[in-house]
């Protein structure tokens, strides 16, 4: 009976002995398995620490340019007949505002950057000669980018020429002005300057002056009236009545016209540097004006545009006259005499006319363009 007991308490143990191995070795696989599995995830998570130490738990999407691989960019630059290019100046600019590359094309015209990083560029290329070209782009990561065939076209030179028109067309420019001066519109007034500092006429301005005032219409309308007076106040007698006393009268006073005109305006003028125009004065008193006005008559503008005697006037004025006496007839009166009077008498209608000039002529002349007068 005791014997029975014993056995079975024996049984009872080996069992419990066995149960808690049993347990014991289940619990022990389970760690192992989850030990594992922590070393297994630590090991992947330290690796990607390591490679990417900023950008761990990060897509490729998110890691920036400067961490992603470098491109390349090449060319070959041309001239716009096919050859190529050599020592061409090409730049390379990128929108990261880093500073810009420059290098020249080879032999063989081309040139190639390397180790750039991803982005938009602009490569700018010049040469002596040629006119620039600009090419833009993109480059990708790791991207070798070959960009097309850049043709300079030969530069256009633009040369500035700076053209000054001379004194002499200045004069001109002026003297067509001039001619366009008609007292009412019809009657020539070719010999009055409204500029202050006018040109210097140059000879040849000065006789084409003297010619378009002596073939105007008006200048054979005014003679022929002249003409007419002395006919009928029987002046120069000895041209006689009717129509070739008329002709005489006429033939002698556009021959004093003439004289006058070529020799006191053109002829002396072109010798002695002198101008035969009257100057405006528009400024200032009533008597300063008129002051000027008359002693016109006895003093000019030379060419250097100073004021000097005028000679022109006063020896035109005589020679004018000499050669008038040759043609008018014959009278009891000294001859001399009668020249040097009507040389003062001219004198006299220059003056006059003069004063007209300063103060109503101006008035009457349409189409006159408005300038300042002349300082007083």
């Amino acid at each position: 009976m005791c014997f029975d007991q014993s056995i079975r308490g024996m049984v009872s143990r080996v069992e419990e002995l066995i149960r808690l191995s049993l347990c014991l070795l289940l619990c022990g696989s389970s760690v192992h398995a989850q030990t594992q599995t922590l070393e297994s995830h630590t090991i992947q998570e330290t690796e990607a620490s390591t490679l990417h130490p900023r950008t761990a738990g990060l897509s490729n999407a998110d890691v920036p340019h400067d961490r992603q691989l470098p491109g390349y960019i090449s060319g070959t630059v041309m001239d716009r007949a096919g050859a190529v290019a050599v020592g061409a100046q090409v730049q390379l600019s990128r929108a990261d505002q880093s500073p810009p590359r420059e290098i020249l094309s080879g032999d063989n015209g081309q040139f190639s950057f390397a180790n750039l990083p991803p982005g938009p560029f602009q490569v700018t290329v010049g040469a002596e000669g040629f006119e620039t070209q600009v090419v833009s782009g993109v480059l990708r990561p790791g991207q070798t980018y070959i960009m097309p065939e850049i043709r300079l076209p030969v530069a256009t030179v633009v040369t500035a020429v700076r053209v000054e028109r001379t004194t002499e067309d200045v004069a001109q420019a002026q003297i067509q002005e001039q001619e366009k001066q008609r007292v009412l519109g019809f009657i020539p007034n070719f010999y009055v300057s409204y500029v202050p500092d006018a040109a210097p006429l140059a000879p040849r301005q000065k006789f084409e002056l003297a010619w378009k005032t002596t073939i105007d219409p008006f200048t054979f309308v005014g003679i022929g009236a002249l003409a007419g007076v002395q006919q009928a106040t029987d002046d120069f007698e000895g041209y006689g009545q009717g129509a070739q006393g008329y002709a005489k009268r006429f033939s002698a006073a556009y021959a004093d016209a003439i004289a006058a005109t070529y020799i006191g305006s053109a002829i002396l003028p072109s010798l002695l540097k002198q101008d035969p125009r009257y100057f405006y004065k528009g400024a200032g008193s009533a008597r300063s004006r008129f002051l000027y006005a008359i002693t016109r008559v006895v003093i000019c503008k030379g060419d250097n545009k100073r004021w000097q005697p005028n000679y022109s006037g006063i020896l035109g004025g005589f020679a004018a006259g000499g050669i008038s006496s040759l043609y008018y007839p014959k009278t009891g009166h000294d001859r001399a005499g009668l020249i040097f009077q009507n040389t003062l008498i001219r004198f006299g209608e220059s003056a006059f006319e003069n004063v007209l000039q300063e103060f109503v002529v101006r008035k009457l002349t349409p189409r006159l363009k408005r300038r300042p007068p002349a300082q007083p």
